[in-house]
């Protein structure tokens, strides 16, 4: 099962001034299960398994990875996929390309309003999901929970104390929670947040007690799913330079940040980091608000 998916993935060194980036490819970990949404549906889907569930519920945007990910890995592994997808507004539309991918795979999509999409952690809606779909294994929106955080644990490997920075992209807050937990008490953790707001630190830091890691909202661009010029520019150049794809949600985002930062002096010089690629890459075709920066 997901054992036999992920055997090797690469690191590919670049550098820039005088710091060494070692940037670890999750995006080719497996087409469809792409990057961190691998190591975050791993335990999920095996405790389902392992509890005789025949169907997975879980939440996510129009244009989810994780929805995208979760319907391919219910096919993939014999499970019946329901997805609760965030605006009502979309059930009167054509499919964009992540959620007619989604259905193509055999996920039943429910359009829910966002205001029923906001009650998705509250213990009374999850026991109203319970009993609108019985016998369906929950997962969170963005795969965010224990057993995401412990597969997350294994996108660092015995070698990479070597690093003095590990840098991820943030959404949900599972992949760098994993992170965190698998680094060494040396290294710093530098997260940087598709999101606007302070509000994922909170969150965070009821998932770990660990303290040597940071969240950075300064280039998110406005917030999830806002973009900028300066943005596109910078994945332009980054792609011809170093024939990397990125996604401008988060990996892009991440990568401007870092080499903001190099340029300000952020990072004690030769200092190695290690940057996670978390994948999504079915989010470079995906139509976003500009904010002029």
């Amino acid at each position: 099962m997901f054992e036999t998916i992920a055997q090797n993935i690469p690191d590919q060194q670049i550098n820039f001034h005088d710091i060494t980036l070692t940037i670890r490819r999750l995006d080719l970990v497996h087409p469809q299960i792409s990057g961190n949404k691998f190591f975050k549906l791993k335990y999920n889907f095996l405790e389902a398994k392992r509890q005789d569930y025949q169907h997975i519920l879980s939440f996510g945007g129009a244009y989810s990875n994780h929805i995208a990910a979760t319907a391919f890995a219910s096919q993939q592994f014999g499970f019946q996929s329901v997805g609760m997808i965030r605006g009502e507004e979309l059930a009167d539309r054509p499919l964009n390309p992540t959620l007619a991918t989604a259905q193509q795979f055999g996920m039943q999509l429910h359009f829910v309003s966002r205001d029923e999409y906001r009650r998705k952690q509250q213990p009374e809606y999850l026991a109203e999901l319970a009993r609108q779909f019985p016998e369906h294994y929950i997962i969170p929106e963005g795969g965010t929970n224990a057993l995401a955080i412990q597969g997350c644990q294994e996108i660092l490997k015995d070698g990479d104390a070597q690093f003095d920075v590990i840098c991820c992209a943030v959404g949900t807050g599972g992949t760098i929670s994993g992170l965190i937990e698998a680094s060494h008490g040396h290294q710093q953790v530098l997260g940087f947040s598709a999101l606007k707001g302070s509000f994922l630190k909170d969150e965070i830091a009821q998932l770990t007690n660990k303290t040597n890691w940071n969240i950075l909202d300064d280039y998110c661009c406005g917030g999830y799913a806002k973009t900028s010029a300066a943005l596109m520019q910078f994945i332009r150049d980054f792609e011809a330079e170093f024939a990397i794809p990125l996604e401008q949600i988060y990996t892009a985002k991440m990568l401007m940040g870092i080499f903001d930062l190099i340029e300000k002096n952020y990072f004690p010089a030769g200092s190695k980091l290690l940057v996670i690629h978390t994948g999504g890459l079915q989010g470079r075709h995906i139509p976003f608000d500009f904010i002029a920066t």
